[in-house]
């Protein structure tokens, strides 16, 4: 198997080394991202050839990576997703996809994985136009190929809600992005590294998108003060930031004008609907607790406790 060195791909390759297959985790700096017995490798994502190499005789390749900030995406998003179908067909390895639902743009519904992709902002167009791609070489016969698609991270890993936690934590009032008393659906790490094996495991899912199994949504208010209550610490005051604000800000900012077009997410309900997964594969939430708990040792580090 291989994989991404990311907070899912990490998660990934623990499950496949429990079960005792062998896993490769292929990051730019080769180092130890902390899955016990797996063999680490320098890899350029982007080097098609260097990646057909790794991959030869992989009976999985997890497309668990993130090439950077969204201002980067279209330089970089293409070329790596290329790579990876590209190396996916040369080795017969089945390609699992990470992805999120940004290909599915503003919906007013819960997202289940009949939704048609309206998303009109690019970032959306591009994650949609690499399932796309993945799939019509499905369809043709050229690879095996599914998506398994998240909402923002909870339980580890970089998201909107690991951003503002040191602030929150240091006591200061913290400002997120749309408004703070919208239910939103979060997704566990873990969560998502289980859907990704149980869907890898089960042949008939593929060509197809997969919703990962969460919680009940809550809102980034509740969260946040779920979070300090965990950390055993005061809750503060949170407040959201208008998308109109962030269109201010993109004047001078490419990153605050890349999170403005995103800021649908956060201003109307959004809710993510895996119970296609809970059915089929029988992938439960994580105790929300317990997603809580990791969110805040993450942040701290390694040995540390909040």
């Amino acid at each position: 198997m291989l994989s991404g060195g990311g907070p899912v791909g990490r998660h990934v390759a623990s499950l496949l080394l429990e079960r005792g297959d062998h896993v490769v985790i292929g990051t730019r700096s080769g180092r130890d991202t902390g899955a016990v017995g797996a063999t680490y490798i320098s890899l350029d994502a982007t080097d098609t050839a260097a990646l057909t190499r790794a991959a030869d005789g992989a009976a999985g390749l997890f497309n668990t990576a993130n090439p950077g900030d969204y201002p980067v995406w279209e330089k970089l998003w293409p070329p790596m997703a290329s790579a990876l179908l590209a190396a996916a067909e040369a080795t017969g390895a089945v390609y699992a996809m990470t992805g999120n639902l940004y290909p599915i743009g503003p919906v007013t519904v819960p997202m289940t994985e009949d939704l048609p992709n309206g998303a009109r902002e690019h970032k959306g167009v591009l994650r949609a136009r690499i399932w796309e791609d993945a799939l019509t070489a499905h369809q043709a016969g050229r690879i095996r190929a599914f998506e398994v698609r998240s909402s923002d991270w909870i339980g580890g890993g970089l998201g909107h809600i690991s951003r503002v936690l040191p602030a929150a934590l240091a006591g200061r009032t913290v400002r997120m992005i749309g408004r703070v008393d919208m239910p939103h659906s979060y997704t566990d790490v873990r969560d998502a590294a289980r859907t990704l094996v149980a869907v890898f495991d089960d042949p008939d899912s593929y060509g197809s998108i997969w919703h990962v199994p969460g919680r009940p949504p809550r809102t980034q208010t509740e969260v946040i003060g779920d979070l300090m209550d965990t950390a055993g610490r005061p809750r503060v005051a949170v407040k959201g930031t208008p998308p109109m604000l962030l269109n201010a800000l993109g004047v001078v900012s490419p990153m605050a004008r890349e999170v403005a077009q995103l800021s649908y997410q956060l201003t109307r309900p959004y809710i993510l609907d895996g119970s296609a997964v809970e059915r089929r594969l029988g992938i439960t939430p994580s105790d929300w607790n317990d997603s809580l708990r990791r969110t805040l040792d993450e942040l701290a580090g390694p040995g540390a406790r909040l």
